[in-house]
């Protein structure tokens, strides 16, 4: 364990003389007296007793409430660029001393902590040890980080985030994160102490260092509000130097690629932004001045290190000579518009980034390749035919069935989308492989699941590889209430809507923010925790979270990056990884609100224009783009991937599997079923939408929609009737009778059942799937708005061409899985023969078919009959004696169990028809036409089928 700091090693020269203190307020004086006493408490020169600790506390919080109540205390101590000082000191000092006391390991002041690497038992056991110091400190670190976020809330901010930026003040933001990342990342996932006291103390420990993580947060957002250079520092900060990262890349190493095309180069990528920070660092005058002043008074011979003078990228404003400086920052007109030039030929580095001028050259080669797929073809043509499908779901199936077969060594397995590796042509261009490649180019579509172990770790599902960020692991610490600073740092530096607009060059800075979140891997597993945080903590669409989520979604669909964010997200385990369902709800719900389409709706660019950045700048061109890429998906992989479960789940049910043998577990289902019904969630959003119906239809979405609904019909046995057993028969009445009297005897009442355990993967019922299927396809088949008739004809004409009817006949029968089937058909079908002769003549032929079946019945003179039968809304079978054809007319069945009153029952039966008869008779409903194409009484007197569905 390293040693305490001598006292010298913080205290090279105290410049604060008598003058420049003699203007202060009262509030300024005694503050900074506290936070000397407590920068010499923590650093053990000396350690303050009881007395004076409680002083000490006493004028801390003190301050903490005036500057949270009074504007003039902030305005007075945001302008103290002393305080500034001594706060950073005496926050410093507290970090190294709960890093010593909390972890063993002692941090040095201006030095970068790292994630530690340490046991959970000797982290716990530490913090038990330590837990009245450790609490004192904690409380202490969060009044002082509450007070550096209100000394930001001022008339003008721009004053204290200039003031905290000169000093260094966010490094000991960072520090205080990774304190608490480290602490509460090792309390949460260890194991607790055996005794409660210990229990007790750890807790109120973790809960402390949420509280400051949350502070912490909760300043870092002030510090970078409407501030670009504190924005991009910050994001520079976490983002590019997490504490995690690779320090010493080297020059071709980049961060994770998606798919095959190379991610930035991390070295140019950092080199580049750090001299963006260089040539953006001027400071506001007002700040300026404050800086100089201070700097002036010190002693010529020993300045202070706590503003930094020589490594400080803000140091020029205040100090450094022109002829010292390493680099000279930009001077320039703020009006004025620049031409940005790229040599690459130009050896000096920064003179090379200063005539390009904008952020990073290396971002945007990357992003030219990595925004929205197919670039140079706007027609939005589907890439995959239907043709491909059976072919897709008989390769999926095949390597479902391989799962724990061992698989040779070999390349990585291509996705769905496959695109080869760059050939080096020009990145204007160069996505146009991510999608349109001809089918033989995708050999192996499903995913190898040969590779991954089954008793892998399920955490490691939810991404690839470590999770490295300093900000990562915050969505598993803190809830929803207290994670709301980091959500709203994220809009802060991505929506364009909190942006100050262009820059000189023409840039967005808010889009170039949002490219570096998803250019960088700790970009992107934030964004992956981000997303997943909702699904566990189940937030609807009125919470803060998911508002504020969703419009980081739009950030990253107006950069044209939901594709790639998409990719990014996948899990090799998964169909649909968890944070891409939570990814797919969030962009159904702009489409219903932020990203819904005009009357005027034209996803088709001016032909005339080659620019690709103009024309991704129209919001229609992107929402078609990015509504192709989904269904393209959706085609590719989603459809295939879950036919082929079904019908590895029909094989088993026919016994030609053994259920050993499914290939998957509920676990993985459950996943997928969660994919599925967000998908189908959204493509109803999107059928639901007229001016967007239209991709659907002609994509020809039918194709795929009846492939589920055929499949579920394979895989998926319709379950009964609620309070009836698949495959057992219904207990008897003298089975039942027994039941009272064995509980009436002097034996001791049996034990309860067991609890319920659930089917097999093999019995998966997709429960809900096919009424969201028939919602689709119903939406598709209405007329267009303002219209109440024909049904649309081309949908009718791709229903009739794939052998649709005889799906849609299928949901008719009752499915407990997939409850009011039988009436989202009927409107499928009222759409499907509404104007189309060829479906009506299909459904009269099978009603003539079925009419001239002759019903079984009772023979003659046989007298009553007794039958079970299932009646709606009755749970199990009812027995009843069913009157013969010789018996008096006004006889009626009679009740033989006890469980519905015999009035009751009979008049149930009188209500309620046999289900094949009443669907051949609202079939023949549907098929009598009369002249002016209006639907028409049946023969039987039933209501029109219109009226039916008013």
């Amino acid at each position: 364990m390293a040693s305490s700091p001598s006292r010298s090693t913080y205290h090279h020269v105290d410049s604060d003389g008598a003058k420049m203190w003699e203007n202060d307020s009262i509030e300024e004086r005694i503050f900074s007296a506290a936070l000397i006493c407590l920068e010499g408490h923590y650093n053990q020169s000396p350690v303050m007793g009881p007395l004076s600790t409680a002083k000490v506390t006493g004028i801390v919080s003190k301050t903490l409430e005036k500057t949270h109540t009074f504007k003039d205390v902030r305005e007075v101590l945001s302008r103290n660029i002393r305080v500034w000082i001594w706060l950073r000191r005496a926050v410093c000092a507290a970090l190294c001393d709960l890093n010593e006391k909390a972890l063993g390991v002692r941090s040095e002041p201006f030095v970068q902590t790292k994630f530690l690497d340490i046991t959970t038992p000797e982290v716990t056991a530490l913090i038990i040890k330590n837990y009245a110091p450790l609490k004192e400190a904690l409380q202490m670190l969060n009044k002082l980080m509450h007070i550096a976020r209100n000394l930001l809330v001022t008339t003008d901010p721009e004053v204290p985030q200039d003031l905290s930026a000169a000093i260094r003040f966010d490094h000991e933001v960072y520090e205080a994160i990774c304190l608490c990342v480290n602490v509460t990342s090792k309390g949460i996932d260890g194991e607790m102490p055996e005794d409660e006291a210990s229990r007790a103390k750890l807790n109120e420990i973790t809960e402390l260092c949420k509280k400051v993580l949350v502070t912490s947060l909760q300043q870092a957002h002030n510090w970078i509000a409407k501030n670009d250079r504190n924005k991009m520092l910050f994001w520079y900060k976490v983002l590019i130097e997490s504490p995690d990262a690779d320090a010493n890349p080297g020059p071709e190493d980049r961060h994770e690629s998606v798919l095959d095309y190379p991610a930035p180069r991390s070295i140019h990528l950092r080199d580049e932004i750090s001299n963006w920070l260089k040539r953006s660092s001027r400071m506001c005058d007002a700040a300026v001045e404050i800086c100089k002043e201070y700097f002036d008074a010190q002693s010529t011979e020993k300045k202070d290190q706590w503003l930094p003078h020589d490594e400080n990228l803000l140091a020029w404003n205040y100090y450094m000579p022109p002829e010292t400086r390493a680099w000279q920052p930009d001077t320039y007109d703020e009006a004025a518009r620049a031409v940005s030039v790229w040599n690459p030929e130009d050896t000096d580095k920064f003179e090379q980034d200063r005539a390009y001028g904008r952020v990073s050259h290396e971002l945007n080669k990357w992003w030219y390749g990595a925004r929205i797929p197919n670039s140079n073809d706007w027609s939005l043509t589907m890439y995959s035919t239907i043709d491909s499908v059976p072919q897709r779901i008989k390769e999926c199936e095949a390597n479902l069935m391989q799962r724990y077969v061992p698989a040779e060594p070999q390349e990585e397995p291509s996705d769905a989308v496959g695109h080869p590796v760059d050939d080096g042509h020009s990145h204007d261009g160069h996505n146009s492989d991510w999608q349109g490649q001809p089918s033989q180019t995708i050999h192996n579509y499903a995913p190898e699941y040969d590779e991954y172990e089954e008793e892998a770790d399920d955490d490691d599902s939810y991404g690839e590889g470590p999770m490295t960020g300093l900000l990562t692991e915050v969505p598993n610490i803190l809830d929803p209430k207290q994670i709301e600073a980091l959500h709203m740092i994220v809009k802060s530096c991505i929506l364009d809507s909190a942006g100050s607009g262009l820059t000189r060059f023409g840039e967005n800075l808010q889009q170039i923010r949002c490219r570096v979140f998803l250019a960088t891997d700790c970009g992107r597993n934030l964004l992956r925790e981000m997303l997943v945080f909702i699904a566990v903590w189940e937030k609807d669409e009125q919470s803060l979270i998911f508002q504020i989520s969703s419009q980081i979604v739009q950030a990253i669909h107006e950069n044209s990056l939901v594709p790639y964010a998409w990719m990014a997200l996948r899990s090799p385990k998964d169909i649909i990884s968890p944070a891409q369902t939570v990814l797919l709800r969030l962009i159904t719900y702009l489409f219903r609100t932020a990203l819904f389409p005009p009357k005027d709706y034209n996803p088709f660019p001016d032909p005339k224009s080659d620019d690709v950045e103009k024309i991704l700048a129209n919001d229609d061109v992107r929402l078609g783009k990015m509504l192709n890429y989904l269904y393209g998906l959706f085609r590719s992989r989603i459809i295939p991937e879950c036919v082929a479960l079904m019908q590895i789940q029909g094989e088993v049910r026919k016994g030609r599997l053994d259920p050993a043998d499914f290939p998957v577990d509920n676990w993985d289902l459950e996943r997928t079923k969660d994919g599925l019904v967000q998908y189908l969630d959204f493509l109803y959003t999107v059928a639901d939408i007229y001016p967007l119906r239209q991709h659907l239809i002609d994509y020809e979405a039918v194709y795929e929609l009846l492939k589920l609904l055929e499949g579920l019909d394979v895989g998926v046995e319709k379950a009964p009737f609620p309070g009836t057993r698949r495959n057992e028969p219904p207990a008897t009445p003298s089975t039942t009778a027994s039941t009272p009297q064995a509980s009436s005897s002097n034996n001791p009442p049996p034990p309860p059942p067991p609890p319920p355990i659930s089917d097999p993967p093999h019995e998966f019922p997709w429960t809900g799937i096919k009424g969201q299927v028939l919602s689709i396809l119903a939406a598709l088949l209405q007329p267009p708005p303002g219209q109440s008739s024909p049904g649309n004809p081309t949908v009718q004409l791709q229903i009739l061409q794939h052998n649709g009817i005889v799906a849609l006949l299928n949901c008719c029968l009752y499915d407990d899985n997939n409850r009011f089937c039988r009436e989202r058909t009927q409107l499928c079908l009222k759409w499907l023969m509404d104007g189309c002769p060829d479906a009506s003549a299909f459904l009269q032929n099978l009603v003539s078919a079925n009419q001239g079946q002759p019903v079984a019945r009772p023979p003659a003179g046989s007298g009553s009959v007794t039958q079970s039968v299932r009646i709606d809304g009755v749970p199990g079978e009812v027995r009843v004696q069913v009157r013969s054809s010789s018996a008096p007319a006004g006889e009626v069945g009679e009740v033989v169990g006890d469980a519905i009153a015999g009035a009751s029952l009979r008049s149930r039966l009188e209500e309620n028809k046999s289900r094949s008869e009443e669907l051949v008779n609202d079939l023949l409903a549907l098929t009598v036409v009369d002249e002016t194409s209006k639907m028409a009484m049946a023969p039987d007197g039933d209501e029109t089928e219109d009226d039916d569905f008013i």
